[in-house]
């Protein structure tokens, strides 16, 4: 999933050679006549949503659309986006066999909005960012997202590293609880965990690995 799921490069800086040739990567790997990273959700994406009541969801990086199509056929109303063409062609194929509709546009970080206070979750998986362009995703999350609105989250920590099941090789792109906190820090952090788990999401995320885990609700106004 681009900019997820073991991205190297940003989407945000879409116009200069390294991220066209990621582009092209991603778009090949999505090619595969597989579901490269599997056709199931994110394990503790579901579990996080069995939480929430069905409303507006936004999914940036969806790639293949598995976390898209899933939440969809729970009811919520999917928007996603991604940059590559391939990812997006998948997604679409796999929510017209499951019969669902999401809205995803093909598009990149740095091009995207929706209104403020619009959505009532935002799910980012494995949406793997330099440090300035993380941070100012995350704040745009933050403006994205309704009072009492969720941000559910699962990245990988610097010790993923230690693994080969998945993920950036740059420690900079790797998240800590603390870097979270951080970004954060206007929300009512909920569950916040750095954790080894076993990951079961097709070839490329496969086995033993090291994530970090939050879930955090923007307060109502007073």
């Amino acid at each position: 999933m681009s900019l997820n799921q073991g991205r190297l490069y940003p989407i945000f800086v879409s116009h200069n050679l390294k991220s066209m040739t990621m582009k092209d990567f991603w778009n090949e790997r999505y090619s595969q006549n597989q579901m490269v990273y599997g056709a199931e959700p994110n394990e503790f994406f579901r579990e996080q949503l069995q939480h929430l009541r069905p409303g507006k969801l936004l999914l940036p990086a969806e790639g293949e659309g598995r976390n898209a199509v899933y939440a969809a056929l729970k009811g919520w109303q999917v928007t996603a986006f991604d940059f590559s063409e391939a990812g997006h062609k998948k997604a679409m194929a796999l929510a017209e066999q499951r019969g669902v509709t999401i809205n995803y546009q093909v598009t990149d970080a740095a091009q995207f909005s929706c209104e403020p206070e619009s959505q009532d979750a935002v799910a980012l998986i494995h949406a793997h960012f330099p440090p300035a362009l993380r941070q100012q995703l995350h704040q745009k999350v933050i403006e994205w997202l309704k009072p009492g609105g969720t941000v559910i989250l699962e990245a990988f920590h610097p010790n993923q590293l230690s693994y080969s099941s998945g993920g950036p090789k740059d420690e900079s792109m790797l998240y800590t609880a603390e870097m979270l906190q951080d970004d954060y820090r206007l929300l009512d952090i909920k569950l916040l965990q750095e954790i080894d788990i076993q990951l079961h999401e097709g070839a490329y995320h496969s086995g033993a690995g090291f994530v970090t885990r939050m879930v955090a609700q923007k307060k109502m106004n007073k």
